[in-house]
């Protein structure tokens, strides 16, 4: 009688090996023809069966159940991804070199879903499958700063402040070569490894190799931290959160410039001036810090101050048109107090006095704004608003002729 319980016993798991291995192939021919919901309800009857199936077919069900939910990669929602990346995961701890294959490409697809989607400005869908490729290889820390800067796009600050300060805390620093090479096809250039930029460069698709120097992501990440929390009005939390990278990396420019920044946004404007002038201490010869340092110091009211650092500005960059523009504001800005005081003053002799003393100034004032003036439609001379506000001059001054020049070239931009 034994016998005979173990004889159909093995029947059975016969059987059932052999019910598997059917359903398996089919998957896979399912899956060559592009038959994905086919090649899921297969998969689905032979998972049933897999406690029975030895470890060559066990592997060769994870692969088939990782293409299954892959399928061609395109329109693939995030849980079909991950159940895809949980199969190929398991065949490749069996030694499958089809399944890493498979990892790879899973991972491949929801960058290049994130890429579209962020396109789209679809930023928090960008932001789930970059963290889920993170997810996948925890290694590959670029795809963790990418999410937090989509889940800031997307203004979701709770993730973004948990996914920046997850980089803080793992010390990512993004600092790397960027290797580069054109395409001929399309004409612009593209990032890759290394050994595949030198490889395609041996043919005749990419020209034009080049390594570029990425900097440091430790300031922005930084000033990211504080920025939620100075917008959730946390400003000790975000005074706490650049004291703290600060003091990992004291001479970072990058956070200086961070810091700066947070405490424009708290609208503690001397405070940015006085970390500024220690960023512009360290980088002497960059023109955006010295135009940064104009606007505040005519935000606090020190016109000359500011004009200085618009100079410089355009001294070391004269492509700056916002230089000049902010020149001529800060200096006209001197003619609203003056004439703040002339429409209060009444009609004795002395406030007569006093409103021809102040209109002398103000006309004094229009004749130091000429230069800058000029120069900026010499730069800009298609800029109505510069050449409206030279011609208005020029008539307050009562030079008519240089007025009406501006008042033609005006007409004739219009």
């Amino acid at each position: 009688m034994k016998t005979n319980i173990l004889t159909v016993a093995l029947s059975l798991f016969s059987l059932m090996a052999v019910a598997q291995k059917s359903e398996i192939k089919s998957a896979e021919k399912a899956v060559d023809k592009g038959n994905y919901t086919e090649a899921k309800a297969e998969i689905e009857k032979a998972e049933s069966l897999l406690a029975d199936a030895n470890d060559k077919w066990t592997e060769r069900f994870y692969v088939a159940k990782g293409n299954t939910y892959l399928g061609t990669g395109e329109n693939v929602s995030i849980e079909d991804m991950l159940t895809a990346s949980e199969a190929f995961k398991k065949a490749a701890e069996m030694g499958s070199n089809e399944a890493q294959e498979g990892l790879l490409n899973v991972r491949n697809s929801l960058v290049q879903s994130a890429v579209e989607d962020q396109s789209a400005e679809n930023y928090k869908s960008a932001s789930d499958k970059l963290y889920t490729s993170y997810e996948l290889n925890p290694q590959d820390t670029l795809y963790l700063y990418f999410a937090a800067a989509n889940s800031l796009n997307a203004q979701d600050f709770d993730t973004a402040l948990e996914y920046y300060e997850k980089l803080r805390d793992l010390g990512y620093d993004g600092a790397e070569t960027e290797y580069l090479a054109t395409n001929v096809e399309t004409g612009e250039q593209e990032a890759m490894p290394k050994e595949q930029r030198d490889l395609m460069i041996k043919t005749d698709n990419y020209t034009d190799p080049e390594d570029r120097e990425l900097p440091s992501k430790k300031g922005e990440i930084a000033k990211n931290i504080a920025l939620i929390y100075i917008n959730e009005e946390k400003m000790d939390e975000a005074v706490e959160a650049m004291e703290d990278a600060k003091r990992e990396n004291p001479d970072n420019v990058m956070l200086l410039q961070a810091e700066a920044d947070m405490y424009y946004r708290m609208g503690d404007k001397e405070k940015y001036n006085e970390i500024m002038k220690e960023v512009l201490e360290k980088s002497p010869d960059d023109p955006a810090i010295y135009y940064n340092l104009g606007v505040t110091t005519a935000e606090l009211g020190d016109t000359e101050g500011a004009v200085e650092y618009y100079e410089k500005a355009l001294e070391l960059d004269p492509s700056l048109s916002e230089a000049r523009m902010n020149i001529v504001v800060a200096i006209l800005a001197k003619e609203r107090e003056l004439i703040d005081e002339m429409n209060n003053l009444g009609m004795s002799k002395e406030d007569s006095k006093r409103y021809e003393e102040l209109e002398e100034e103000r006309l004094e004032v229009y004749e130091e704004v000429i230069p800058y003036l000029e120069d900026a439609i010499e730069h800009d001379p298609t800029n109505a608003e510069i050449i409206r506000t030279a011609m208005n001059i020029f008539n307050a001054l009562d030079e008519e002729e240089k007025a009406q020049v501006l008042k033609e070239k005006l007409e004739e931009l219009q």
